[in-house]
């Protein structure tokens, strides 16, 4: 478990959870737990179960086998409403009418605490401008999200998220499509939020080295199962890499800030 080596909260916790899709397992005894106040990366190769446990952990996917608890309390007696105000999801890509404005978007996080045909409230409207300004979205509020660019609309489904007001935040592939401009805006912004209001986040990443300097703690899974988890520095060894991705990788450090990196070991050299 996660937790262990630091003692730290328990934000959510998965025990031997196990997942299957037409009769075949994708996900086969997963036991994890999430540090509160912590940044969790799950990463692995394609197919090796990432997205189905970040989903089966918030109540989404249908599990065959095991037990989701938030806080100490078991997720699937939790109503839908009353989960959603605890517990914001962001898929990987997500899909609304291109002529929704930023500002409608965002006030869709409002819903889970919103009474049947209710309207929002003082609070409702101070989450929404919250979660605007977090995001340096207030002068897009008004702007439909088809005239938004890749970061900015990444940034807007983030907003909306966020205006839920949980205290844990899943995301799946924030920075996928994006380059790596909007990609470092995303992840920085993520990071700063969580270490500015202690969101507890969980999300799925590809790419190693970014898990590695955004995230406090890394979870590797293959084949559905986890090879390794705990801090980037313990994780991220060659041959822990070589279990998961079947290639021979060598470990850097940055230059300037001295975070781990992650290279395969037969790059070509320059022409």
């Amino acid at each position: 478990m996660l937790s262990e080596s630091n003692s730290a909260p328990v934000a959510l916790s998965v025990h031997d959870l196990t997942i299957a899709y037409d009769g075949r397992e994708v996900l086969k005894q997963v036991s994890v737990s999430f540090a509160k106040g912590a940044i969790t990366a799950l990463c692995g190769p394609n197919g090796s179960g990432k997205s189905t446990l970040l989903r089966g952990a918030c109540g989404l996917a249908a599990r065959t086998g095991g037990r989701v608890l938030l806080e100490g309390e078991e997720i699937a007696t939790l109503a839908p409403r009353s989960l959603a105000q605890r517990v914001a999801i962001l898929p990987q890509t997500p899909e609304v009418p291109p002529a929704m404005t930023v500002g409608e978007l965002v006030a869709l996080g409002r819903h889970p605490h919103l009474r049947l045909f209710g309207r929002p409230g003082p609070d409702d409207c101070a989450a929404i401008d919250w979660a605007l300004a977090r995001t340096e979205l207030i002068r897009f509020r008004d702007r439909p999200l088809a005239a938004l660019s890749g970061g900015e609309r990444q940034r807007a489904w983030i907003a909306m998220a966020l205006a839920q007001r949980t205290d844990l935040l899943f995301l799946d592939e924030p920075t996928t499509y994006l380059d790596i401009r909007h990609q470092h805006d995303v992840l920085t912004l993520i990071r700063r939020l969580n270490r500015e209001e202690g969101i507890t986040v969980v999300w799925v990443l590809h790419d190693l080295n970014q898990a590695a300097a955004y995230s406090d703690a890394l979870v590797l899974l293959r084949d559905g199962a986890i090879v390794a988890q705990g801090a980037p520095e313990a994780v991220l060894t060659p041959e822990c890499l070589r279990r998961v991705f079947d290639l021979e990788i060598v470990l850097a450090r940055h230059p300037l800030s001295g975070a781990l990196l992650c290279l395969p070991a037969d790059l070509p050299g320059a022409a």
